[in-house]
C-alpha cells in the first residue's frame, strides 16, 4: 500500500474509533464496551501510525512510541475514572517525560525560553482556577503532572521556533495536549462541561496525531 493511502486509512479509522469512543462516554457507566473498545483502539491507531515513521532517528522514533504506548496505559486506567485516576495520571506523567527526551534529543531544553515562559503563565493559570476543587491527596501529583506537560509543549514550541513544517505540526499537538488536559481537569475539578467527551478527546487524539507526525515518513 502507497504511503499516502495507509496514511489515509489509518486517519479515517482514527476518527471512526475516536467518533464511537466519545459517543459511548456519557454511557459508558452503564454500557461500557463500546467505550472499553475504541477508546484504546484510537490510540493504537495513532501508534500504528507512528511505528511507520522515524525510521531516519531511531532514537526519537523510540521515546515517541514509549510516549504513545504510555499514553495507551493511561486511557486503559482511565476507562475506570475514580479507581484509574491517579495510574492514569503517572502513565500519561512518564508519557510527557518520554515526549521531552524525544524533543530535546534535537533541541537542548528551554532553548526559545520565551516558549516556556508562556506555557508556565498558562499553567499558572489553569492551576490557579482549578486548584480549590483539587482534592489534597491529588495535589502533589496534579502539580508534577503540570510541570511535565507545560514543559513537553513548550520544548515542542522550542523546535517549532528553529522554523521546520514539522516543528509547527509538534508545536501544534503540544498546544491541543495542554487544551485537552485543563478541559479535562476543569471538568474534574471545576464542574461538569458540556460535550466533554467530544472537546477533550477530539483535542488529545488530535495532539497525538500531531505529534506523531513530527517523525519522518519513510
Amino acid at each position: 500500500m502507497a504511503h499516502n493511502d495507509h496514511v489515509r486509512w489509518l486517519a479515517a479509522a482514527l476518527v471512526g474509533s475516536a467518533a464511537l469512543a466519545i459517543a459511548s462516554a456519557p454511557w459508558a457507566p452503564a454500557m461500557p464496551v463500546l467505550n472499553f473498545v475504541f477508546k484504546p483502539l484510537a490510540t493504537l491507531i495513532v501508534i500504528a501510525y507512528a511505528w511507520r515513521r522515524g525510521h531516519d532517528a531511531p532514537l526519537l522514533r523510540r521515546w515517541v512510541l514509549a510516549g504513545l504506548v504510555l499514553s495507551l496505559a493511561g486511557d486503559v486506567a482511565l476507562l475506570w475514572p475514580k479507581q484509574g485516576f491517579l495510574p492514569g495520571l503517572v502513565s500519561f506523567l512518564l508519557a510527557h517525560l518520554a515526549y521531552l527526551v524525544a524533543f530535546t534529543r534535537v533541541q537542548r531544553l528551554a532553548a526559545w525560553p520565551p516558549a516556556f515562559v508562556g506555557y508556565a503563565a498558562v499553567a499558572g493559570v489553569v492551576l490557579w482556577r482549578l486548584w480549590p476543587g483539587v482534592p489534597v491527596a491529588l495535589q502533589a501529583p496534579v502539580l508534577a503532572y503540570v510541570v511535565c506537560l507545560a514543559a513537553m509543549a513548550a520544548q515542542a514550541a522550542v523546535l517549532w521556533q528553529r522554523g521546520s513544517a514539522r516543528g509547527a505540526v509538534l508545536a501544534l499537538g503540544g498546544a491541543l495536549f495542554m487544551t485537552s488536559d485543563a478541559l479535562l481537569a476543569s471538568n474534574k475539578f471545576a464542574g461538569p462541561l458540556p460535550w466533554a467527551s467530544l472537546w477533550i478527546l477530539g483535542t488529545y487524539w488530535s495532539a497525538q496525531w500531531c505529534i506523531a507526525s513530527w517523525l519522518k515518513p519513510r
